[in-house]
């Protein structure tokens, strides 16, 4: 059994990570993360961490190398200060689409990233509704995966909107949607998507499900550039749905998306907090909604602490 509990955080989070603590009723510990002029990110810890059960909160958010690198290096830091055991906390696992190879001569990035985690000392990962649940396998080390469909599902149970149908935008998508769909006791539809090469465009050639006179539900685990809810909200208008609800794990709303969001004829964006949006962005998002997964992280990671079922969780 590890000695006391101690959380810490990356540049890349801090709010969810001091969150965190709330919950879990610990004071976030004192480490020193920045950069020198020349970009080298230099991390220091500033209490005593030997034979500490530790763990790092920091998603691999914007800047996402930047971030990366943080994370590797801070995991480092606690493994040469004797932490007794080190868990990176990493509520969003960038480079999740690079999973497999699907072209020729291409990187599985995912499972690089997941080397890289290991050779620097991590003894375990939490994490938060994975791209692509083969990721977990890519670890030699227990990987905890959580998942925020509950959270989502449990804002639209209360909300009760009437003749919805949950829309997942790809069939790769479509378990988590269908476990949306299950609890809120709704029909599901299926999108068929291609992305045309590395540009992010893309095209919805078919739509398996009836959406016409029928409020919709696009569930999805990640909003990035908003390309793919944009072509999936105008397939839908197309084949004559009413209000279109949005919502995904992870408002990453990288380049475009904002702009792309405020002009889709959107009722409620609903997303989480495991990446930061900034205020910039929650100001022109007048329809967003942030629920946070802070309650949910902190008790998994009092479950881990104490040696209990994280499982139990969504039992």
């Amino acid at each position: 059994m590890y000695t006391d509990l101690a959380v810490f955080s990356g540049r890349a989070h801090r709010d969810l990570a001091l969150s965190i603590c709330g919950h879990l009723e610990t004071p976030i510990g004192a480490c020193n993360v920045f950069e020198f002029a020349n970009e080298n990110v230099f991390v220091q810890i500033e209490e005593n961490v030997r034979e500490r059960d530790v763990f790092i909160v920091q998603p691999i958010a914007t800047p996402v190398n930047t971030r990366l690198m943080e994370l590797l290096i801070m995991i480092d830091a606690f493994r040469r200060a004797s932490a007794g055991r080190i868990t990176a906390v990493i509520p969003y696992f960038a480079y999740g689409r690079s999973d497999k190879k699907d072209q020729p001569r291409v990187p599985i990035t995912a499972r690089l990233i997941a080397n890289l985690i290991e050779t620097a000392g991590a003894d375990r990962v939490l994490t938060v509704d994975l791209h692509a649940g083969q990721i977990q396998g890519f670890f030699n080390v227990p990987v905890d995966e959580l998942t925020a469909t509950t959270l989502l599902s449990d804002h639209y149970r209360r909300a009760d909107i009437p003749d919805l149908t949950v829309i997942a935008t790809d069939v790769g998508d479509a378990k988590r949607a269908r476990n949306i769909a299950r609890v809120l006791g709704t029909p599901l539809a299926i999108g068929e998507k291609e992305r045309l090469g590395n540009t992010g465009e893309l095209v919805i050639h078919n739509l398996i499900g009836e959406v016409r006179g029928r409020n919709c539900l696009i569930a999805d685990d990640e909003i990035d550039s908003a390309g793919t809810v944009v072509a999936m909200v105008r397939r839908l208008k197309d084949e004559g749905a009413e209000a279109i609800y949005l919502s995904c794990v992870h408002p990453l709303l990288s380049g475009p998306a904002i702009d792309r969001l405020c002009s889709l004829p959107v009722a409620e964006l609903v997303v989480t907090d495991t990446v930061p949006i900034s205020d910039d962005k929650r100001s022109r998002l007048s329809n967003l909604v942030v629920l946070s997964v802070a309650p949910l992280i902190a008790e998994a990671i009092a479950r881990i602490h104490t040696g209990r079922s994280v499982g139990e969780l969504f039992q």
